[in-house]
């Protein structure tokens, strides 16, 4: 099998940094996130590349009263209620004309109707696997209605990327989740990338660590954890739900750190060329909304990426694949 390229955009607006920042803190950013989306639909389609958009289930509400009528029958019970989005509900607008930075039905039905690319999920509330409170059944919940809610727009669900990554593809403790997904029909996750540094579990009392957060800030810039690329029919050998670990995470534009953004691409395009050259997967994901502020520096950076798939794709053969795509290649392979 020749070695793929695969892009995952955490696609959840407000939903996914509401326990962090308010609409105000963050606005230039997430008022943005529309023009975010044309411009990837545009860029890609421009140099043949595909895109996974794993969305919050939320965002595929018509109005609020769609939204609630969609909430799963069990909500995620945190210890720290502050993990929850349901208490802020009350308080959001009632559709997307009021409100663009808790629905997004415009830009999913763009996707969708682009054909190219994939409408995975992001969870219905941005569900935290890792959190203390929640159970597995609350999460099979929040699947169900993930799922439930996307059908109504013709989209049917078959990858997942777990929010802030609370997944562990080897852990027993976190096995019950790949069991609900596997129940729901999806058949890949994104898996962290598999360097120590970034495969530190959040329930560890030392994952926050200052010293874990330079070095992963470190490693933007320069190579300290290697490619992170796969053999993904090798690792996937014996699965029932297949793993697509992340390889790097493209860090938005810096004004602060400009100078060093060459070496910061130049890290994803090396990787990039190793795994074309190597017949492995170059997993590079962000968020829409990294790119609502500095837009176009951001864009050229991208652009830059996609020229250097563009090249490989005619040198050896590198293929861009959406994650249930790559999965169904997969699978030929295995099988």
């Amino acid at each position: 099998m020749n070695g793929h390229f695969v892009i995952s955009l955490d696609y959840e607006i407000h939903w996914g940094v509401f326990d962090k920042k308010t609409v105000e803190d963050y606005k230039e950013n997430l008022s943005n996130v529309g023009k975010v989306v044309d411009r990837l639909l545009a860029l890609s389609d421009q140099y043949g590349v595909k895109l996974t958009f794993s969305t919050v289930g939320m965002l595929f509400a018509e109005n609020k009263q769609d939204l609630i009528s969609h909430f799963p029958e069990q909500k995620p019970s945190y210890l720290n209620e502050k993990f929850s989005p349901y208490p802020i509900v009350p308080n959001i607008g009632n559709s997307e004309a009021d409100d663009p930075f808790h629905y997004a039905l415009s830009g999913i039905r763009k996707i969708k109707d682009n054909g190219n690319h994939e409408l995975g999920t992001h969870t219905f509330c941005h569900f935290y696997c890792h959190e203390h409170g929640q159970t597995a059944e609350q999460f099979d919940a929040d699947i169900k209605a993930a799922k439930a809610i996307a059908k109504t727009q013709g989209i049917t669900i078959k990858s997942i990327v777990f929010p802030r990554n609370m997944i562990e593809a080897n852990k027993a403790i976190d096995k019950p989740y790949l069991d609900v997904c596997e129940k729901h029909s999806i058949t890949s996750f994104r898996g962290k990338e598999k360097a120590y540094i970034y495969n530190i579990h959040t329930t560890k009392s030392y994952h926050g660590w200052y010293v874990f957060k330079l070095l992963r800030l470190l490693d933007t810039y320069v190579n300290i954890t290697g490619s992170n690329t796969y053999k993904v029919e090798n690792i996937n050998k014996g699965r029932t739900i297949y793993n697509l670990p992340s390889s790097r995470m493209l860090r938005a534009f810096s004004n602060k750190l400009k100078f060093l953004e060459p070496l910061k691409i130049r890290r994803i395009t090396k990787a990039m060329t190793r795994a074309a050259k190597r017949n492995e997967m170059f997993h590079l994901w962000w968020h829409p909304h990294n790119f609502g502020a500095q837009m176009d520096e951001n864009f050229n950076n991208l652009e830059t990426i996609f020229k250097t798939y563009r090249d490989l794709n005619k040198s050896y053969g590198f293929q861009s694949e959406t994650m249930t795509g790559l999965t169904n290649k997969i699978k030929t392979v295995i099988n």
